[in-house]
């Protein structure tokens, strides 16, 4: 089995490795002027704008998400939290005048959420990446950013032995349905609970399955505390996740998430950043709570 999802794997993209993001540009400029032209390369594109925010409340740090029915269609055929991967992200970070513009990878974000679900969409995949990355075209050439991982070692992605896998979430909290659990996080999303904020919802009514983008906006368990130590310019992506499928709640652990996206962590920075996933845990728990 494992032996097939490599070799499908390898089919999607020829490249040995992928890195997790691209620079689109880099432009002297303000994160509000940057971030209009992106929005109008998005919506002209045919996507759908559905948030942005300021992690760590940073005016210098900008995230905008967004999405459309393609990507829709495809991370609800796969059962597995799929939704999580149904939306893009492009980062802004505003330093000495001028302002960084980076693009999360689709590939390298469908293969580790889809990899090990993949049963005949890899033509898909690949067709709905190439499409995202073209919104982009205007600013010049896509350079990869941000470090690399083997394509090979995406769809069963881990840091190392003994940590968690893609399969392996934090399970928040068990509804006694899907309406109970919309409502309850809805709430304490707009009171923000726990100094959170919502940058986005995505709500898959006749599949009972909803995901929320929370910016965590404590200054001491939140964004602010883990992207001084593992660095800002990997912002794209961000915000963390709450995913609702039917009547469990459950999100991505940080020891496998925070790994994934900062992929040349060493050992070491990790450990600086030890208390991180437990405190984004205790965080969305939190919201699940009446």
């Amino acid at each position: 089995m494992l032996i097939a999802i490599v070799l499908s794997t390898l089919q999607i993209c020829a490249q040995e490795t992928l890195s997790p993001y691209f620079k689109i540009a880099e432009l002297e400029t303000s994160v509000s002027e940057a971030s209009q032209q992106v929005k109008d390369a998005i919506v002209a594109n045919g996507y759908e704008f559905i948030g942005e925010y300021n992690p760590a409340h940073d005016e210098n740090l900008f995230v905008i998400c967004f999405t459309n029915e393609e990507l829709r269609g495809l991370s609800l055929q796969f059962n597995d939290r799929g939704a999580l991967a149904s939306i893009m992200r492009v980062g802004f970070v505003h330093a000495d005048g001028k302002v960084i513009i980076t693009l999360l990878n689709p590939e390298y974000m469908f293969l580790a959420y889809w990899g090990e679900q993949l049963n005949g969409q890899e033509k898909l995949l690949v067709e709905v990446s190439e499409k995202v990355k073209s919104i982009f075209k205007d600013f010049g050439q896509l350079e990869n950013y941000g470090g690399e991982v083997k394509v090979k070692n995406l769809p069963d992605y881990h840091f190392m032995m003994m940590m968690p896998y893609f399969d392996d979430p934090d399970e928040l909290k068990e509804f006694s349905s899907f309406e109970e659990g919309l409502e309850v996080i809805r709430k304490n999303l707009s009171e923000n609970k726990g100094n959170t904020y919502k940058v986005y919802e995505q709500i898959f009514l006749n599949n009972k399955i909803a995901v929320f983008g929370i910016g965590l906006w404590d200054d001491e368990t939140g964004e602010a505390h883990f992207l001084e130590t593992v660095g800002e310019g990997h912002i794209a992506n961000l915000p963390y996740e709450i995913i609702l499928q039917g009547k469990e709640a459950t999100m991505l652990t940080g020891k496998y998430r925070i790994a994934l996206f900062w992929p040349e962590l060493s050992m070491g920075t990790f450990m600086k950043i030890s208390s991180t996933p437990g405190e984004i845990e205790n965080t969305m728990e939190s919201l699940t709570e009446k």
